[in-house]
């Protein structure tokens, strides 16, 4: 009996087992890795500074009053002098040509900042509208460099927080530092967020915003980030009215 067939075919399958270990190996480490990714994004998410003196706080547009509330106690706490507040495009032209008068956001935040015990000299309004947090973080820093300034405190949501960080250290880092702050009473579930409604949407949000990110910014609306900034009194902020 010819003993060749059975060794040739003892020295093929010893490399097809180890080929399925490897591709197993592989697959059972993929798996815990996407474990690992999907369980923990809602951590990964919220990136926050720790808070220091500052030249202004700035309000994101967003989650009214909340961030405008906490503004107004880190500002009564003593971090910083100012509040600025960014102003969503809202197209409101239809309501102006039927005279109807439409408050935008900021108007709102205004009252709130008001009543909270907020002057009306410390309250800003950025003019430049904004549709997105890239347009807004580009307001607020050219707003910081054309005030000479060298710091400011960006209240947002928790989940918000990575973004807003990776956007201002990618494009705006060279125009002042920015210490993101996330509101305290957030209802974001960064541990279980798959099992909140609320938390799986700004999951699914955030994560896109950031993919946006690092592939440059493919999806956008204007020219980004302004290249030079003057202070003229045109682009100056403008002080709230006192209620």
């Amino acid at each position: 009996m010819d003993s060749t067939n059975g060794i040739s075919k003892k020295s093929t399958a010893l490399p097809l087992r180890l080929l399925f270990a490897i591709l197993g190996a592989l697959i059972f480490a993929a798996a815990i890795t996407s474990s690992a990714i999907f369980f923990g994004v809602g951590r990964w998410l919220v990136r926050e500074d720790s808070l220091q003196k500052a030249s202004a706080i700035a309000v994101l547009s967003g989650g009214f009053p909340s961030r405008a509330v906490e503004a107004a106690t880190l500002y009564h706490q003593g971090y910083a002098k100012e509040i600025w507040l960014t102003h969503p495009d809202v197209h409101d032209d239809a309501l102006k040509e039927l005279g109807i008068s439409y408050p935008s956001e900021n108007d709102y935040n205004i009252r709130a900042l008001r009543r909270i015990g907020v002057p009306a000299k410390a309250i800003q309004v950025l003019e430049t509208p904004i549709t997105n947090t890239d347009e807004e973080l580009d307001v607020i820093s050219a707003a910081l460099k054309a005030k000479g300034a060298q710091n400011v405190i960006i209240v947002t949501n928790k989940a918000h927080t990575r973004r807003v960080h990776i956007l201002w250290t990618k494009y705006f880092s060279s125009r002042g530092q920015a210490f993101v702050h996330g509101i305290p009473d957030d209802d974001f579930v960064a541990a279980r967020w798959w099992k909140d409604p609320g938390s799986m949407t700004q999951v699914a949000h955030e994560v896109l915003g950031i993919f946006n990110v690092w592939g440059g910014l493919p999806v956008q609306r204007t020219v980004h980030p302004s290249p030079e900034v003057v202070a003229d009194d045109s682009d100056a902020p403008r002080h709230a009215n006192a209620d």
